[in-house]
């Protein structure tokens, strides 16, 4: 098995070493020699992409067997897409997979938020996920598409924003967000590897929607300090991005990844996701 992952950050990075324990040969695109450095440290052969066409992309593509995309898109679409040539599919190719956003269905004034619905983004970035989506899924193999919503783990979680000293509890009545750890992402796509649907659209996220603060607070009773104080939501002075975050509301349903790909989260609320960031955290912080 070879295996492509355009654009390997965060859950690239994780789902590639997987693949590496389980004997497969990984390619991960970044940007910077740096992340390149980051990336051949983990064992994943990397290639510098910039956006624009290069044959060593179109080797990659074409030698791949599995070939997961997660750039995002900019004003003319998804840069990966626009650098490869239209005939990079070939016979080698046994699947395709989009990271996309659970942000296309936009608001669902706190309803829920399934993969049939249309797609109605508030946003820019959002409207480009969704016609991104839209362009992976127009090729002769179309790509399947997995949405996800806020994502964390090891490193990357509210752990780390209490003690940067960053972390806020914003007090919106009604307002809850869905998550996702990052190992439940891999876990899936690696049952979506097992269980192949081309075209097939996944929400990949935990059980239990709910205020970010909650999340705050269980990561203060991990690290032993006091919450910081509940902020009402007009008073909070947030920056358009964060306010535009804010006027999205909806509980993004997971039954069909359970149902169709034999995949259960692991970490289906944030308090076991937590945990599982505080357990693997270190060095831990001193009282």
């Amino acid at each position: 098995m070879r295996v492509l992952i355009l654009g390997c950050g965060f859950v690239g990075t994780a789902l590639g070493k997987v693949m590496i324990a389980q004997g497969a040969q990984v390619v991960g695109t970044c940007r910077s020699q740096s992340g390149a450095d980051g990336l051949a440290a983990q064992g994943i052969e990397p290639l510098l992409f910039d956006g624009t066409p290069d044959p060593k992309l179109s080797e990659a593509a074409d030698s791949a067997s599995h070939v997961l995309a997660s750039i995002p898109p900019g004003p003319s679409g998804d840069p990966a897409l626009a650098a490869l040539p239209s005939d990079w599919l070939g016979d080698k190719t046994r699947w395709i997979g989009y990271l996309s956003t659970t942000g296309v269905y936009g608001d669902r004034a706190g309803g829920w938020a399934y993969e049939d619905d249309a797609p109605t983004p508030l946003s820019v970035e959002a409207t480009r996920r969704a016609a991104a989506e839209a362009a992976w899924q127009s090729l002769p193999q179309p790509a399947h598409v997995f949405r996800l919503p806020g994502i964390y783990g090891p490193g990357r979680s509210a752990l780390e924003q209490v003690l940067a000293g960053t972390a806020r509890r914003i007090d919106k009545p009604g307002q809850v967000f869905s998550r996702a750890h990052r190992e439940d992402i891999v876990a899936a796509l690696l049952a979506s590897f097992a269980r192949p649907n081309p075209g097939r659209i996944y929400n990949i996220c935990d059980d239990h929607p709910c205020p970010s603060g909650d999340v705050i607070v269980e990561a203060c009773r991990l690290l032993g300090r006091a919450p910081p104080p509940l902020i009402p939501f007009d008073q909070a002075g947030l920056s358009d991005m964060a306010r535009r975050f804010y006027s999205e509301c909806k509980r993004v349903s997971n039954a069909r990844a359970k149902a169709e790909l034999g995949w259960t989260p692991a970490f289906p609320t944030y308090v076991e996701g937590l945990a599982d960031c505080w357990a693997r955290l270190e060095p831990k912080p001193s009282d």
